[in-house]
């Protein structure tokens, strides 16, 4: 991902949504996996893995 960065006016702010959907899915998915990454860090009672989830389906 190329860093880049601009000063506008809070007038010509754009929406958040807007940009991240001008974003490639592989460019949000990095940027979810660094946000993760750095609460993990900041926050030491949390373990650095993904919630599992395990349902128990029944069918006739």
């Amino acid at each position: 991902m190329e860093k880049a960065l601009r000063i506008i006016s809070l007038k010509d702010k754009q929406s958040d949504y807007s940009y991240w959907m001008s974003k490639s899915f592989i460019d949000r998915l990095y940027a979810i996996e660094l946000l993760r990454n750095q609460y993990i860090k900041f926050n030491k009672d949390v373990q650095p893995r993904l919630q599992r989830v395990c349902r128990i389906v029944n069918q006739k």
